[in-house]
């Protein structure tokens, strides 16, 4: 069983976690769970999955995700996606997660589009569905 490796780094108020390894049940979802947990709570809402380096993702992992979308957003925050695989976007696409998630290739780009949404900046929020 490969871990999940998580790497976190900041581009000014945007904290990026570098995934590499597979985001299945078990204890490697439990990490992106407490790792996203500690993030709102020392207020850091605004955060890039760069999932480039997962090799596999289970419905545990999709679930993580979402849960994780929606506590952050309900902090005001969201979790944008960097990186995908074409394996990655196309399950995304057939579970009807693309409509949760903005997703970039670009992570220069991925950065620039939390610009209007600076921890003292309200945004409108989208629903989820």
């Amino acid at each position: 069983m490969i871990n999940l490796f998580i790497n976190e780094r900041r581009a000014g108020e945007v904290t990026i976690l570098d995934l590499k390894g597979r985001l299945r049940v078990g204890g490697n979802t439990v990490a992106l769970h407490k790792t996203i947990r500690c993030l709102i709570l020392e207020k850091k809402v605004l955060i890039i999955l760069h999932l480039a380096g997962v090799t596999h993702v289970d419905s545990c992992g999709l679930g993580e995700m979402v849960a994780s979308q929606i506590s952050t957003r309900n902090k005001g925050g969201e979790i944008k996606l960097l990186g995908l695989t074409a394996t990655l976007h196309e399950l995304l696409e057939l579970n009807g997660l693309m409509s949760v998630f903005q997703a970039y290739d670009d992570e220069a780009e991925a950065v620039e589009s939390f610009a209007d949404q600076g921890l003292n900046g309200r945004r409108l929020q989208r629903g989820l569905a």
